[in-house]
């Protein structure tokens, strides 16, 4: 576990972080004590895709009042916060118009309106030539198609910029416009060589180039708060906000202790992303057809990985059963799947079927009579079968980035929610054949806070020596 220490009223720096996931935010402050990082959880907030019709929203507004709820919270325990670091999922935007002002709430990627641009989208620009210049793995919610089915919306017309999620909030706090490199890298728009927006993608889209910011990296200082959101939290006037790795997954893989090239590392929540850490992108037809990712990292590094099915699912039962008025106790939920006995069916965690919300259990026992496997009787049956078809994708994953990036793979790192799973970390051990060291569980506010503490003087070095700051 992170060390938690209450830390109000102190003279050194304070790094608030602001972690937004799919599911729920946080606010954290954030110091650096006799070398290490230590973190105190300041405001915790739900998050939960809006439902309007039949279409997915995120509730930006409520979003930004949270954001700012813990803002304030941070304030009334911290006088010396310097900075603040913003970091959420990847690949969800906000268009704004001529004014700046944002043209209703941002879709959320989990709407199922790509579909009919995708065919489109590939009639313009070959995905094969699509790889070979942004390295981005196939997924039906990238950016570039959701804007493909934006452009047939009623919004289009008046867009006149576009900004990631975290760049959004960044610009509510601070007035300043730009895109943080590591979100970007997830767009689809993003080359993976140069590591700025492709002109080619852009051209053959149809788009126009000025609706994309500039592209700036993590460790940037944007801008002082603006005065109103300093006079609104208590927040002292020269608090700047920094550029941090704005994807979360960035923030985790850099929150993790990977001692070594040989280390793969698995940031396990709503999603899995499972992958290793890379100097430059792979942009071969076999990396291709493996369906790998080459995302941005801090400092420039490639994040080379499958996004994979994650905890949603179990999630997603959770809610389910929850809706029957009886509170699961996840805890022993885990204990029982542990005991389960007999053979275990197994999905596919990367299926569409399991993207959308609801019915979860209904649709995951469809899929195993339909493959002619036990289907899960009790909730405990159900756990089991997710958390054994998580380790199995993680050891397949595993092995492919090794042969895929010519690493011999000898330990393999947990962190997020994932990480305390203890049933979750012994199937992913046993299938992967290798160590799994679980933690930080707060691997992304850790990174969140490691970059804003490089920029402003408080730890230094590279990557790697940043990485010695991680708690133990």
């Amino acid at each position: 576990m992170t060390p938690i220490r209450q830390a109000q009223g102190t003279t050194g720096p304070v790094f608030g972080a602001v972690d937004i996931g799919a599911s729920g935010g946080r606010v954290m402050a954030g110091r650096v004590v006799d070398g290490r990082v230590e973190l105190e959880l300041v405001h915790r907030f739900g998050n939960q895709l809006d439902h309007r019709g039949d279409r997915l929203f995120w509730d930006f507004e409520r979003i930004h009042r949270d954001v700012i709820d813990g803002l304030t919270r941070l304030a009334a325990r911290h006088d010396h916060v310097v900075s603040l670091g913003i970091d959420t999922w990847a690949v969800d935007y906000g268009l704004l118009d001529a004014d700046g002002a944002l043209i209703g709430d941002p879709f959320a990627y989990r709407d199922d309106r790509t579909a009919a641009v995708i065919d489109d989208v590939h009639g313009k620009i070959d995905f094969a030539e699509l790889y070979g210049i942004a390295g981005l793995q196939f997924l039906p919610f990238n950016t570039l198609y959701q804007l493909a089915a934006e452009q047939r919306g009623d919004r289009w017309a008046r867009a006149r910029t576009m900004l990631m999620l975290p760049d959004l909030l960044a610009y509510r706090l601070t007035g300043q416009r730009h895109a943080e490199a590591t979100n970007a890298s997830t767009t689809g728009l993003f080359d993976a060589t140069t590591r700025d927006w492709s002109p080619v993608i852009i051209e053959r889209l149809g788009l126009d180039g000025s609706l994309l910011p500039k592209v700036i990296p993590s460790g940037t200082v944007i801008g002082p708060l603006l005065p109103d959101v300093a006079a609104r939290t208590g927040l002292p006037r020269t608090t700047v906000v920094t550029a941090v790795g704005s994807h979360d997954t960035a923030s985790a893989v850099a929150g993790t202790p990977l001692r070594s090239p040989a280390a793969a590392y698995i940031s396990s929540g709503t999603w899995s992303l499972v992958g290793v850490e890379l100097e430059a992108p792979i942009l071969t037809a076999e990396s291709r057809l493996a369906n790998f990712t080459n995302e941005g990292g801090v400092d420039g590094k490639v994040r080379y990985l499958r996004n994979a099915g994650g905890l949603w699912l179990l999630s997603e039962c959770v809610r389910e059963w929850e809706r029957d008025g009886e509170p699961v106790d996840l805890g022993r939920l885990l204990g029982e799947a542990a005991e389960v006995s007999g053979p275990v069916a197994l999905i596919d965690v990367d299926a569409e079927e399991f993207i959308a919300p609801d019915d979860m259990p209904r649709r995951i026992a469809a899929a195993c009579e339909r493959t002619g496997q036990p289907v899960p009787r009790t909730r405990a049956e159900f756990a089991r079968t997710i958390c054994e078809s998580l380790a199995t994708a993680y050891a397949s994953i595993v092995r492919q980035a090794g042969e895929l990036s010519g690493r011999s793979v000898e330990t393999v790192h947990i962190t997020g929610g994932g990480s305390q799973n203890a049933l979750l970390c012994r199937l992913t051990e046993e299938a992967c054949g290798l160590p799994v060291i679980a933690g930080p569980v707060e691997a992304t506010a850790i990174g969140n806070v490691l970059v804003q503490a490089r920029s402003h003087g408080a730890l230094p070095g590279t990557l790697a020596d940043l990485r010695r700051a991680i708690p133990r």
